[in-house]
């Protein structure tokens, strides 16, 4: 006989805004606390120097996070010039110094050389795996680290002007980028500084969107748990599918609804597979839906739909 889980079948996902020096570990933590949930996990993880958006799913929207890793995001930092760091962040020691501070005209005039798709190294002090370690790790024991430059994309990169009477600060910038997965802002940071001849590390970071979850969708840790207090967290918890906009929606019947459930495929008219490929990127992949509710994620081929991930939602 199967255990039965420990706390409540809740599912969806929270948007929350996460507060500067709290790892994602301890946010998935306190939220799952706060809902009494039975699972929860996150998706992607946010540096505990950074803040910002953090896509938190509980129950059968874990199912979902793998969906939301490789969507594109939004970050805004501040890098501060005059010294590098070894972990090119605040947090790390001085490694270099020096008096050149690259002027808002000289910084937009080499943004554009790092948009597209673009070679990046990434940080040693990131966590990428060498040999079965943590690169982070190694680096903090003094072993050098050298990683392999990979392909990241960057959509956009702008100069963030001075707020309207603020006196402009010669000793930083900030920057806002949208970018895909794997993007480092940084090794961006840090190759930005090389390309001005300048000394530089990020002191600032905040994360904007994550996919469809964006700011004007977020919450605090600190309102969450005063609505789960309340008894009023349902307020703040978003659709399972949420991480699912830019897959393809298909309304079945019952019957079709639940031979899905039960693991087996479903023959669609031919209507449906010409809407569907119509819609389709490079991906196979649709959710199915019944009564306004997923019911599971399918695989479309030579006119079936063949469920890979079934989802029990009530």
């Amino acid at each position: 006989m199967a255990r039965r889980r420990k706390g409540d079948a809740v599912s969806g996902w929270i948007c929350l805004d996460k507060p500067l020096d709290l790892t994602s570990t301890h946010a998935v933590s306190r939220v799952r606390r706060a809902f009494n949930a039975q699972k929860a996990g996150h998706a992607g993880t946010l540096d505990p120097l950074a803040t910002g958006i953090l896509p938190l799913a509980l129950g059968e929207a874990t199912k979902t996070v793998p969906f939301l890793m490789d969507a594109d995001k939004t970050y805004r930092f501040t890098i501060a010039w005059g010294t590098t760091t070894a972990s090119f962040d605040r947090e790390g020691a001085v490694t270099a110094t020096s008096d050149v501070r690259p002027t808002v005209a000289q910084v937009e005039a080499v943004l554009p050389r790092f948009v597209g798709e673009i070679e990046q190294v990434p940080p040693a002090f990131s966590a990428i795996k060498v040999d079965g370690e943590r690169a982070y790790d190694l680096a903090r024991e003094g072993v050098e680290v050298e990683l392999a430059a990979r392909k990241v994309t960057i959509h956009a990169a702008r100069v963030i002007p001075a707020r309207e009477g603020d006196a402009s600060d010669p000793n930083h910038v900030e920057i806002e980028i949208d970018c895909g997965k794997g993007t480092y802002v940084r090794a961006l940071a840090r190759d930005l500084a090389e390309a001005l001849g300048a000394c530089g590390h990020v002191s600032a970071l905040r994360r904007l969107r994550v996919g469809a979850f964006t700011v004007d969708r977020a919450i605090t840790l600190e309102s969450l748990e005063d609505l789960c207090h309340r008894g009023a967290a349902l307020e703040a918890l978003l659709p399972v599918e949420t991480a699912l906009d830019d897959i393809p929606a298909l309304a079945l019947t019952a019957e079709d609804a639940f031979r899905l459930t039960q693991g087996r495929s479903v023959v669609l008219l031919p209507r449906q597979v010409e809407t569907l490929k119509a819609r389709l990127a490079a991906s196979r992949t649709v959710s199915a839906t019944h009564g306004g509710k997923l019911v599971a994620l399918c695989e479309m081929r030579a006119g079936r739909l063949n469920p890979t991930r079934v989802f029990h939602l009530t």
